[in-house]
């Protein structure tokens, strides 16, 4: 008694793509999660860099900060 045979070549190719297709997609992925994760480490630098550059300004800024005299036309003043 003969089995019959089915003619299946055309499945395993279909899965096979697939499978070459999901690998492809999952590579891309990777690749803008890893391009995303260094762009905002770049942004965490500067931002940390720019807190500190602000601070010394502000902190410049008080220690050369001037009193001002109350002139004695202003309301108020005795």
């Amino acid at each position: 008694m003969k089995i019959p045979r089915f003619n299946r070549s055309r499945p395993h190719r279909q899965s096979g793509s697939a499978v070459l297709l999901f690998i492809t997609l999952l590579a891309i992925m990777l690749m803008l999660i890893t391009a995303n994760s260094s762009a905002l480490l770049h942004l965490h630098r500067e931002l940390k860099l720019l807190d500190q550059r602000q601070i010394k300004r502000l902190n410049a800024s008080q220690t050369n900060a001037t009193t001002t005299a109350i002139s004695p036309g202003q309301p108020g003043s005795k």
